[in-house]
Formats: C-alpha cells, structure tokens, sequence
C-alpha cells in the first residue's frame, strides 16, 4: 500500500453509488448517438444492445444500494479524493508555468450506470471522460474484472494510474488537443495517440508523488501492470482470441507501457509529444 496520507491535496469527488440513474424511458435514440460518439472519441468499446439490456436493469440492480450504504467518505472515496487532488496540485503547477490557468475536473463515482454530460455512463464502458462536463466517471467494480478478466495484478497505484489516464484527458482537453483530433477525423490512429499521450501524462504524475515517497519500493510495477493489462492487443486476444490492430483504439500493451515508462522517467511534458 502506497503512501497516499502523505498527500494533501483533495480533489472533487462526487459519489453516487447509492443513487439509481435517471433513465426515464429508455436511453432513446440521441442517447444512444452521443454514447456511440463518445464511445468513438475516448477509444472506449462499446455495445449498444448490451447498453440497453444493462440501463433496463439498473433501476431493480440499484434498488439493493441505497445513499445510507454509502454515507460518507469511505475508504474508496477518500483514495479517490487523494489521488485526483495530487494530479490537481501537478497540473495546475505546470500550467501555471506556462502562464495558463488549470480547471480542476470533477470525478464522480457510481454503480452500473449515471447520466453525464457525454450522454449515458455506464460500467461497461469501463473508466473515462467527459469533456463536455470535464468529469471523469469511474465504477470502481471495473478493477475487480481488470484482475479476474484481464489478470492485470491489480493495487492502489495500478488503480491510481487509470485515474491520472483519465485526467490525462481532461489535460488534453484544456490544452485544445481533443478538437484539433475531432477536426482531423478521429480516425483509429489518432485515438491510439491520444490514448498514448494520456498514458504519458499518467506518468509524468507517477514521478510526481513518487518523488514526494508515496511509492513504496517495486509499487510502480502495479502501473506499469495495469498499462499492459488494457493494451488493444491483451483485450483483443483475451475476448476474441484473435488480433486485428486496425482496430485499435488505445494502443498494444507495449506501446502503452513505453509511454507511461516516458513520462515517469522524464516527469516532463514535453516528452508525451505522441503525435510527432
């Protein structure tokens, strides 16, 4: 176990595990377009049908879970908290170094599925961002199928590394980098990019608090683990057993690894220039 009390740093963290998602009728055809193109711009696999047989579900699924479960901040939520404030304080460092002002994201926690600004969150589609909400939704039931399904070691610095990944994102979307994508094309390759750069950005926080002593000895290796254990081609051939790389999305577990390795070792944006 990392460190983390040695992080003062909070972040926005808003929980609604206990709350059922505002379906109404149906997720409805716009619904269903917004998921797919965020589905699109994040990389993130997505099934309409299994969508849909899952938001019908939520209602009597979330019935079991009630706000009193999860009355105030249990351990998850102050680990949340922790993490998400220590990438605050490293980005608004370095934006500040650069004459810019940092907008700190909002992350929420939830259960099988909530409404976002993208659309539709939902557990399937695994941890991601919402640029047009500038939140990040995580269901933290997602890193108990990373292990079993993808038999990634799991950890509290594998987890925190998948939430510096999404403010990644939210970095990027401040900095312009996801409209200059959208108005190339988003084609596979670019979103292989951005994924990559994210990964990177994870990194260059890893170095941060690894250089304050939050990381015991060997913990990165949690990181690095989780990086490989959702590289296009482990997902690939765990779920189709087979590969088919143009359609990758976020990138091999190699390529995955080698950018989160660059930014841990650099700790320097300008090392995370994934589209060069």
């Amino acid at each position: 176990m990392a460190y983390w009390d040695k992080l003062t740093g909070r972040g926005n963290v808003e929980d609604r595990r206990g709350q059922a998602a505002a379906i109404g009728g149906g997720l409805g055809a716009i619904g269903i377009v917004v998921t797919l193109i965020y589905s699109f711009l994040s990389g993130a696999p997505i099934d309409v049908a299994q969508i849909l047989s899952q938001l019908q579900a939520t209602q009597s699924t979330q019935q079991n879970l009630t706000n009193k479960d999860f009355e105030g901040a249990d351990n998850y939520e102050v680990f949340a908290s922790t993490v998400l404030g220590s990438t605050t304080d490293l980005w608004k460092n370095i934006f500040l170094q650069n004459s810019m002002t940092y907008p700190e994201p909002r992350l929420v926690l939830f259960r099988v599925a909530t409404t976002s600004g993208c659309g539709m969150a939902t557990s399937d589609v695994g941890p991601h961002y919402c640029p047009s909400d500038q939140t990040i939704y995580i269901d933290e039931t997602f890193f108990v199928e990373l292990q079993q399904r993808f038999k990634a070691k799991g950890g509290d610095v594998a987890e925190a590394y998948v939430i510096a990944h999404e403010v990644g994102h939210h970095v990027q979307n401040e900095l312009g980098i996801m409209d200059q994508i959208q108005q190339q094309g988003n084609s596979n390759e670019l979103s292989v990019k951005l994924e990559l750069q994210a990964d990177c950005f994870a990194g260059i926080w890893a170095n941060s608090v690894n250089e304050l002593g939050v990381f015991q000895s060997g913990e990165i290796n949690e990181a690095i683990d989780a990086a490989s254990a959702v590289g296009d081609d482990r997902i690939q051939q765990s779920t189709q057993g087979q590969l088919s790389p143009e359609t990758w999305t976020h990138g091999s577990s190699q390529q995955r690894v080698e950018w989160f390795t660059k930014g841990f070792d650099s700790g320097d944006p300008q090392t995370c220039n994934t589209f060069s």
